[in-house]
């Protein structure tokens, strides 16, 4: 079973690209904290690993639209290898994500309306990439189960 879960915030905006097959692909880069064991640890110190991501056709959409630098989400997919060769002439390697599911893990926007999350890139007049719909209703601190 190949199957990754990370939750963490975005190294970077996410970039669309259209492959030479017309498809969709978003690359992004999520940065996901690293316990560290208390005999090794020094006052204050963090870690973090940087995972690439990649998102194709509707979920690059989405990620392109509603995503950027710092957004805390939630990533439901599996690793891929793969390999290529450097302009340089040496072999080089490649892990990433490939991302199945994206939701958001963090609070709403501020200067969303109703409180949800905005956009951040204005849609194209017609498009059909419709936003999520999201529940308004605020959360008690009493139903938090942690």
């Amino acid at each position: 079973m190949n199957k990754v879960i990370l939750m963490g915030r975005l190294a970077r905006d996410p970039e669309l690209r259209t492959t030479q097959s017309g498809r969709q692909m978003a690359r992004m880069t999520i940065a996901v904290d690293r316990r560290i064991s208390r005999a090794n640890a020094q006052p204050g110190q963090q870690t973090a690993d940087f995972i690439g991501l990649v998102a194709w056709e509707r979920t690059a959409e989405f990620a392109e639209k509603y995503l950027n630098k710092g957004s805390q989400i939630l990533v439901e997919g599996r690793i891929q290898t793969g390999s290529y060769e450097a302009q340089d002439g040496t072999k080089r390697y490649t892990t990433d994500v490939i991302v199945e599911r994206i939701e958001f893990a963090g609070s709403r926007s501020q200067g969303a309306p109703d409180g949800g999350f905005a956009p951040r890139n204005s849609a194209p007049a017609g498009s059909s990439l419709a936003a999520p719909s999201f529940d308004n209703a605020p959360i008690a601190d009493e139903d938090i189960p942690f």
